[in-house]
């Protein structure tokens, strides 16, 4: 099997007073290892595409299958329990607990997985990330580089297949965005993590294996690397 993620023919209508469509009839496919880029403005429908393809809203009409399962067909535990061990989610706002330090943030996802097991250390991915000498504070006493660092490592505490990131520099300046950006590349390369980003900024990333651009709802292939 050469994908990990199929989306068919996925699409998105929201109804208020009139029938919205958020996302247009899609087909799309997830390879192991590789970096998908969707750029488009705000509204354009990315982040529901995201959400789609990571389990987090089910499409009106279409399926998402991750590897043999039609994903939005298990039920809610099953579905729980492939985004908690084999999906990783990097956001725009860090979404951090305040309250908790840095280490405890990482090691969050672990109390979700039964049993809990994590296949890489707390310790090795803040070396990997740079973020070794803040384990012990709390994340309002770093840069905003440095909680997105923090959110990389709590995505990839249970070794995810696929890591989906909506707008991960979206709060961040432009040397830091590179830096951040760079880290992502990096470690998706060596470590074998297929990684979807959304973004509103252009050439994000310089080489990106696979491109899109998204435009009220309809996802348009700029360079596929097939």
């Amino acid at each position: 099997m050469s994908y990990i993620i199929r989306a068919t023919d996925i699409s998105k209508k929201y109804n208020s007073n009139y029938h919205q469509t958020v996302l247009k009839p899609t087909q799309f496919t997830i390879k192991k290892g590789a970096i998908y880029v969707i750029e488009g403005k705000s509204g354009s429908g990315k982040s529901t595409f995201l959400s789609i393809l990571g389990g987090m809203e089910k499409p009106t009409q279409g399926k998402v299958f991750y590897k043999n399962y039609s994903l939005y067909d298990l039920d809610d535990k099953e579905q729980a329990k492939i985004r908690g061990e084999k999906f990783g989610f990097v956001f725009q706002s860090f979404q951090l607990i305040p309250e908790l330090t840095v280490k405890e943030n990482i090691k969050l996802p672990l109390q979700f997985i039964d049993p809990p097991k994590n296949k890489k250390s707390v310790k090795e991915l803040a070396e990997e990330l740079g973020i070794i000498s803040h384990l012990n504070k709390k994340p309002t006493f770093l840069s905003g580089g440095e909680q997105q660092r923090v959110a990389i490592a709590r995505a990839l505490i249970t070794s995810p297949e696929v890591i989906f990131a909506d707008e991960p520099t979206g709060n961040l300046d432009q040397f830091t965005s590179k830096i951040i950006v760079d880290v992502l590349t990096k470690l998706c390369t060596e470590q074998q993590v297929s990684l979807v980003v959304v973004t509103h900024e252009k050439n994000l990333f310089h080489h990106p294996h696979n491109l899109y651009t998204m435009q009220d709802g309809k996802l348009k292939v700029e360079f596929e690397n097939v």
